[in-house]
């Protein structure tokens, strides 16, 4: 039997190393997703790589970018893509294959191609837009009703974002003094982090949605870079589908992202979207001092229309009063003729009647008088009877109750002193000293009595109070006890 061959871990190592080497001498251009982009503190990349196909992962190798390497691949990538280099970017990359003793196999990462990149994200702007549009909902926070003055503002930035320092700045001193109310939800603005960021703070802002008339989203001072998560489709719908006007200022002059397309009105710069805030008041302004000038002229115009009216009406009423008073006058003095003739008559006829009513009242009212007397007179004497029986009735009960208090007061005063008596019995018999007294004693554990949520452990300090001493011990043992 022949002897074993036998290499060592290192020999194996070092024949694969040699035969890589020999075998991928040239570099390769590989398209991959860097799921991870794993940077250091020393400045190198060690990225892990990944091949997708319906979401799941079929390949993954490790990758390495050195330093200087990164820095001149972030910086050109950064320049063309107006992003930064980040987690689940699909990547065109020239790589080198290698193999480690200790670190294995890697592609070492020499370029990136940074125009793929930007193939790729416009290819996923372009796909959110089709799915907005699919779903009819790309122009719906467009058809939403502007307020009237937008003055109550929920703005979503950073406090120390320049741009929201620009932008408040701007509408807070204002040369028209034109006062808005705002408040800040702050939010990551670039990157991936700034897609749920903004859509948590537009949940928020929902929550309170009658205290705000529109929603801000204001960034600035970034450049175009990171602005690629304004393309996504989650983030695009949450702005789209919001209930209120969303207006958006973040900063760039290119590219506008589907986020600005979605949003009711999209300014470039926060300076630009404050303006624009500004100008619907001065708008508003302006149409109110146009109402007021048309209001003032055409009350002056009106009222010049009114008097010459008045005087015309004035003149035609001098002529008829005139006319009516001359007439009148005919018709007074013959009725002051008639009246005074029938006055006449009709008071020597009343005159008879009184007479007449005279004689009859004197007769009925003798009558009347004498049977009043005779009523009044027997009212008295009923009265009379009345009160006395009534007053000799409460006489009665007075008496009654007089005795019946004299016997029972007495009795009910006995009785309760007999239960206090018995309440003190009782007092004493609980009383802490005379419990004590009985060879009762008290424990205590850290100045607290013993109780179910003050269980005492070994080695705490006890004082057991006696009635005639006090004793201080330490638990050295506890049992538990069966009843």
């Amino acid at each position: 039997m022949s002897e074993k061959q036998v290499f060592t871990l290192r020999q194996v190592a070092q024949s694969i190393q040699r035969v890589i080497s020999e075998r991928y001498q040239q570099s390769y251009w590989v398209q991959a997703e860097m799921f991870k982009l794993n940077y250091t503190a020393k400045g190198h990349c060690f990225p892990e790589l990944v091949h997708k196909e319906e979401g799941k992962v079929l390949t993954e190798m490790r990758g390495t970018i050195w330093n200087a390497a990164f820095q001149r691949i972030s910086k050109s990538f950064a320049e063309v893509v107006k992003e930064p280099l980040r987690d689940g970017m699909n990547l065109l990359m020239l790589v080198r294959i290698t193999f480690h003793p200790v670190y294995g196999l890697s592609l070492e990462i020499i370029d990136i191609d940074p125009t793929y990149s930007l193939g790729e994200l416009q290819k996923e702007r372009e796909e959110t837009l089709k799915k907005l549009k699919a779903e009819g909902i790309i122009n719906n926070n467009q058809l939403l009703d502007f307020p009237l003055l937008p003055k109550r503002l929920a703005i979503i930035s950073m406090e120390s974002s320049k741009g929201f320092q620009d932008f408040r700045t701007l509408i807070s001193h204002n040369q028209q003094g034109y006062k808005f109310v705002y408040r800040l939800f702050p939010s990551q603005l670039n990157g991936d982090a700034a897609i749920p960021s903004i859509i948590g703070q537009l949940k928020e802002i929902e929550k309170l949605r009658q205290h705000f008339d529109v929603v801000l989203i204001v960034r600035g001072g970034g450049g175009e870079i990171g602005l690629s998560c304004y393309n996504n489709y989650e983030l695009s719908k949450a702005i789209a589908t919001f209930p209120l006007p969303v207006l958006t200022g973040i900063g760039h002059s290119t590219n506008v992202t589907v986020s600005e397309m979605v949003a009711y009105r999209n300014a470039i710069t926060p300076s630009d979207l404050a303006d624009l805030l500004l100008r619907v008041f001065r708008d508003f302004d302006v149409s109110i001092q146009d109402l007021a000038r048309e209001l003032r002229n055409s009350s002056v115009q009106q009222l010049q229309e009114q008097k010459t009216a008045l005087k015309q009406e004035s003149r035609s009423f001098k002529f008829v009063s005139e006319a009516l008073l001359q007439q009148n006058q005919h018709e007074l003095k013959s009725l002051r003729i008639s009246l005074l003739q029938e006055s006449k008559w009709l008071f020597q006829q009343a005159n008879n009647e009184l007479g007449q009513i005279r004689q009859r009242l004197q007769s009925q009212t003798k009558f009347a008088s004498r049977a009043q007397l005779q009523r009044i007179a027997y009212l008295r004497d009923n009265l009379r009877k009345s009160v006395r029986a009534h007053m000799q009735d409460s006489y009665q009960l007075v008496e009654d109750s007089k005795f019946y208090l004299l016997q029972e007061v007495p009795k009910y005063i006995a009785r309760q002193e007999d239960e206090l008596k018995y309440i003190r019995r009782n007092l004493d018999l609980v009383d802490p000293q005379n419990v004590l007294k009985r060879g009762y004693s008290i424990v205590l554990n850290s100045d607290k009595r013993l109780l179910s949520q003050n269980q005492p452990a070994v080695g705490d300090a006890l004082e057991i109070i006696n009635f005639d001493s006090v004793i201080e011990g330490k638990i050295t043992q506890i049992k538990k006890s069966h009843g």
